[in-house]
């Protein structure tokens, strides 16, 4: 067990800023160093990629509006091989930009001009997320529904005894609702969950990330195997 000191000097995370505006990226930077942040910066696309293999970081704050090679294309190659938060970064009213970031794999956005605060509190949310959805009863057991398979310990997705690939994020939602299969949750009560009590945004991105996972475990929404929709509420566990 390390001392007292050791535990003081070990840093709350790494973080990749990737900004093309090496003056917002900096700025960033130093706010999350001091609340504790080991960073590391890239302003060009290659670059980010280049730092995301080297640093392995834990999260990854990326713009979309990238020399080199597009935040999209970063993502989505950065999603390949990691399983780190990603936060974009968006001109406000991109839209579309942003759908495109959160089809990649990215967990969050954030829309500029936004408060530096408020961006290292995204930072420090993301990282207090619980690698498992503790059960009010403990148990470990995978929850099964139909022929899927939720491991909550293991972090494990199941279809017909093939492995399902998810994001963190899709995974958590998922994991969420299997946890809870009697209970309609609604957009704010899977976001207090998921990502913290404390978010502030579209609630509507809860739907992008189920939409996600509905087509990875092969889920129709107009005949729900898994995941249903609950009409004016949010989303709940088919009955087993």
């Amino acid at each position: 067990m390390g001392t007292a000191v050791e535990n003081a000097a070990r840093p709350a995370g790494r973080v990749l800023v990737v900004d093309d505006e090496k003056a917002l990226a900096g700025m960033v930077a130093s706010y999350l160093v001091r609340a504790g942040y080991d960073v590391a910066q890239a302003h060009t696309g290659p670059a980010a990629l280049e730092a995301a293999s080297a640093g392995a970081p834990d999260v990854v704050i990326l713009d979309l509006g990238l020399p080199g090679l597009d935040g999209v294309e970063v993502c989505r190659r950065i999603r390949a091989s990691s399983e780190c938060y990603v936060l974009m970064l968006t001109a406000r009213g991109d839209e579309e930009d942003r759908l495109a970031g959160l089809a990649t794999g990215a967990d969050d956005y954030i829309t500029k001009p936004f408060s530096v605060r408020e961006l290292v509190a995204r930072v420090q949310a993301v990282m207090r997320r619980p690698r498992t959805v503790a059960r009010p009863d403990g148990a470990v057991a995978p929850h099964v529904v139909g022929d899927l398979e939720v491991d909550v310990p293991g972090r494990q997705v199941r279809v017909a005894g093939e492995r399902v690939t998810l994001t963190r994020t899709e995974f958590d939602l998922l994991a969420a609702l299997a946890q809870r299969p009697r209970e309609a949750m609604s957009r704010r009560r899977l976001i207090d969950v998921v990502w913290d009590p404390a978010w502030v945004g579209d609630e509507h991105l809860v739907d992008v990330h189920i939409g996600h996972l509905r087509r990875k475990i092969g889920d129709d929404p107009a005949a729900p195997r898994y995941v249903e929709t609950v009409r004016g509420v949010g989303y709940r566990m088919v009955a087993p």
